[in-house]
């Protein structure tokens, strides 16, 4: 049996989810967490900042100082919410979108050529193996937070 941190330490490593930055669109360097936050942010609808930190797990501290840097960056708009103004929204910029378009390409792309050394059987073993691994993980106690 194959030891099964060894194959996530090098499925981390070759996926470049240990760089700093996984991203450059244009002149913007974007690091692989604000990428998730502008992913999420694109993906749900007219999220909150509580949304979106829940979702990619991170505490709220650490969470606002992200944003923070993305507002200065120009890429995510805080609007306080209609409803509660204790709450605020998140939106992409017009830059913003086109900075999480261009890296959701690339990854695609990326991707793409990846399962492009594949045949179709392996290819559908792999996706659903991902897919049984997550529904796994989010049924997992230890799961997602940190392990002390």
């Amino acid at each position: 049996m194959e030891n099964k941190r060894e194959l996530f330490q090098v499925l981390t490593r070759r996926f470049g989810l240990l760089n700093k930055n996984c991203c450059s669109v244009g002149t913007v360097d974007i690091s692989t967490i604000q990428s998730h936050i502008l992913y999420e942010i694109d993906k749900q609808t007219s999220p909150s900042m509580q949304q979106i930190a829940d979702t990619i797990a991170m505490d709220i501290t650490t969470f606002s100082r992200q944003i923070q840097t993305l507002i200065k960056m120009e890429l995510v708009k805080k609007t306080p919410s209609s409803i509660d103004k204790r709450v605020y929204i998140l939106s992409l910029t017009v830059q913003g979108k086109f900075v999480a378009t261009t890296i959701d390409q690339s990854m695609n792309a990326y991707l793409e050529e990846v399962f492009s050394h594949m045949n179709e059987f392996e290819k559908e073993t792999v996706i659903r193996s991902i897919q049984l691994l997550n529904q796994a993980m989010s049924k997992s106690s230890v799961c997602c937070s940190p392990l002390l």
